[in-house]
Parts: C-alpha cells; structure tokens; sequence
C-alpha cells in the first residue's frame, strides 16, 4: 500500500495520477474541505482518509499498512502573517508524519523539500546538495520552514527510517491558476507589464512526479536530490509564457524600486479587499537574488532527461486556454 499526503495539491495529484496509472494501490489523506478536482475521476480510484498532518491518530489509522509513503503536504506562502501556521504544517506536521511512519514500520519514505531548503548561495555560486547556507536562521520565512522540515526527515533517517529527499525547483505545469507558480500563466494573459531579470531553477511537475517514482523504486536511500530541469531568468520564462498564450510580453524591467512600490500596494489593496497579496514584501526580497542549482545527481543516478522549461510552459499555457474557453479556475496535463 502507498500513501500520499497532499495528493489533492499541485505535486501531488500528478504523482497520484502516475501512481494509480503504475498499476499501484494508493491511499491518501485529505481533509473533509479539500478539492480533488485536479484528479478528476482519479479521486475514486484512491483510498481516502480524513487526516492532515497535525492530527497524530488519523495518521496512524492512515498508515496502518502502508509499505511506501510519499510526503508531499506542505504549504508555501511568503506572507508574512501566514508564517507561524506554515512552520507549524511544514515542520511540526513533517516530524509527525515521520513519527507515525517510523513506528508503523513504513519501508520507505520520499520527502517532498524544495531548492529553499537550501537557503541562499554566495553570489555566483551554483548550488548543489552538499550546500546548507550558515545564515538559514536569518532567511525568508518559507525557506527556513522547508530547511526545518529536512531537518525532522534526517532525525528520523538517523532514527532508522529509510528516507530519499527531493528538492524541486519552482514547479510548472496545470493546476489551479490562482496558486503561484501557475497565476503568472493568468497575469501575463491579462497583460503583465513588469519582468525582472532574476535567475530561478525550473522544472516540469511531469518531471518531479517521476523522478520520485523513479527514486522511491530504486534502491536508493538516504540522499537527497535537488530536481529542476533549467536555470533561467524570469524574463525568460514569463516572455515564453507570452509566446505560448499569443498575447505581448512583459516589457518593463522593475528593478528594486518598481518592487518595492508593487509589493506596498498589493499591502494595501489586500487591506481593502480581503484579498491575499500576489506580491510580497518577501518574494520581492527573493526576486532579486540569482538562484542557480545543478541537475547533475539526479541526472547520473536514476539517469533522467528532462523536459525543456519550454516545452512546459507550452504545454500549460495549451492547458491554461482551454481552462479559459471552458471557464474553468484549473488545468490538468496527461501525465
């Protein structure tokens, strides 16, 4: 039996969708509110339980019999009133699951981190996994909850369960277009104006799901493998994704200043409006930093090619417009 936690996100529901595909019999948790609808019919294919990661006995009735689980919950956010319900998820909902894991036996675990688990690299620096940033405890808010999460999976690893980590980086690929990434597809359709030229790794969330697949049917265990297919500027991904949806590019360079204006008037617009911001005074600040990761482990031990950021974003802004011609609020790519 495999288990899934966050199988109704973004991730997770590609890798559900794979998994049900591989012939595999999956169960997955959900709460009693979640929205399936990015599996689709798949949802009846899966065994629920109602659980989250903060609820210690429902997760024991959830693993009970469970042989492979795939730790995918977490939540990401760069708002700063958001923070302590995100450390609470990612770190103490992380060291329960590996908790209730550990003593029920589980064979293996992969643990869905994130490239900000790694913390910011001297400039010029390409990160790998050996890199751990010195200064994580001064980091953005969302980084230091990933780093802290690893951290519950190495305590458990140490503790006897066998785990592989995977590090993705900025996922694209259909789901809901109102959850970043994906609401760039919806802002550039409707006319974005700004770019920045910051550097950011990329990858396919085709790519993720497999990799993990791949990894936990290997025999693999203990390491940690950051996922991303390309390095490249926002400039680059956002003039592709107006190329791909046939609509004109960003064309104005916000520097600093343009930022820090659109983050202060997101503030005050969400104070109006009860909105949750796009844009904040945090992922300004993780805007202008130059992020570069190397693929080079995952590459030589599964070994994988990946899917070129390109193709991706075609291949969603395709998804994006039918969810437009249909009035659908998500999208969904053939896994």
């Amino acid at each position: 039996m495999v288990l899934i936690t966050g199988a109704t996100g973004l991730l997770g529901s590609y890798l559900a969708r794979l998994l049900l595909n591989k012939g595999e019999q999956v169960r997955a948790i959900k709460r009693s509110t979640s929205d399936t609808s990015l599996l689709g019919a798949w949802a009846e294919k899966i065994e629920w339980v109602e659980a989250d990661v903060l609820d210690i006995p429902a997760l024991q009735d959830a693993m009970t019999g469970v042989t492979q689980l795939y730790h995918c919950a977490a939540v990401i956010s760069h708002i700063a009133s958001e923070a302590d319900y995100m450390m609470k998820i990612n770190v103490e909902g992380t060291a329960n699951v590996m908790n209730v894991a550990l003593s029920a036996g589980v064979k293996k675990v992969v643990h869905v981190s994130s490239i900000a688990a790694f913390g910011i690299a001297p400039e010029g620096k390409v990160t790998d996994e050996n890199y751990s940033d010195p200064n994580i405890n001064k980091c953005f808010w969302y980084y230091k909850s990933k780093h802290y999460s690893e951290r519950e999976v190495w305590r458990a690893q140490a503790e006897g369960l066998p785990v592989v980590v995977v590090n993705p980086a900025t996922i694209l690929g259909a789901g809901h277009w109102n959850a970043l990434p994906n609401s760039l597809f919806r802002e550039v359709y409707h006319g974005l104006k700004f770019y920045n030229d910051s550097l950011n790794g990329f990858v396919d969330v085709r790519d993720v799901a497999r990799c993990m697949y791949a990894l936990m049917n290997s025999h693999i265990v203990n390491e940690r493998f950051i996922v991303s297919a390309e390095n490249l500027s926002f400039r680059e991904v956002l003039w592709m994704m107006a190329d791909a949806l046939h609509v004109k590019r960003p064309g104005i360079k916000a520097g600093r200043f343009l930022l820090q204006i659109a983050w202060m008037m997101e503030a005050v617009k969400g104070l109006v409006t009860g909105t949750k911001p796009t844009i904040t005074k945090e992922s300004v600040a993780i805007a202008a930093v130059p992020f570069r990761y190397s693929n080079q482990k995952i590459c030589e031990a599964l070994p994988y090619q990946f899917y070129p950021v390109k193709k991706t974003i075609e291949d969603t802004a395709a998804a994006f417009l039918e969810s437009e011609r249909k009035g659908l609020k998500f999208g969904i790519l053939p896994i």
